[in-house]
């Protein structure tokens, strides 16, 4: 599977997956040992805990995609810095998103060439589900 599969980031590692009915469930984790503190910029290597994130991604062969990410939260190493703790950071998708930006554009894509209903129709068919709300919002935000 890892040789199928195209991850949305490089500095990502397959770690396994299951098939569970139309969804296919892959785990990821980070490559990297260390991570740059976003508020400060110093490089910390000291991990304060690790957490799951779950985010819808596009479909592989017609089946519904959902991504495990094994997220590490470090202890910034400044003493200077005002946040004790951060995350790992990705390019993939935004901070609280619960959808890959690719995703997102996918979602965009198909959503101005119809109306938000019959998109969200499509949509929950066979990418993932997503409401009419949700693409109206999408919409107004001029994405």
């Amino acid at each position: 599977m890892k040789d199928i599969v195209v991850l949305p980031d490089e500095g990502l590692r397959y770690i396994s997956h299951e098939i569970d009915g139309e969804t296919i469930m892959i785990r990821v984790e980070a490559i990297a040992e260390h991570a740059v503190c976003p508020y400060c910029g110093e490089t910390s290597v000291k991990i304060h805990s690790r957490y799951v994130r779950k985010l819808s991604d596009l479909p592989i062969q017609g089946k519904k995609v959902k991504l495990f990410l094994h997220n590490k939260k470090y202890f910034c190493a400044n003493p200077n810095c005002a946040h004790k703790t951060f995350a790992e950071q990705f390019s993939f998708f935004d901070p609280k998103s619960t959808k890959t930006k690719r995703l997102w554009e996918e979602i965009l894509r198909v959503s101005l060439t119809q109306s938000s209903l019959s998109a969200s129709k499509y949509l929950r068919n066979s990418v993932v589900d997503v409401g009419k709300s949700t693409i109206c919002n999408l919409l107004k935000k001029g994405h």
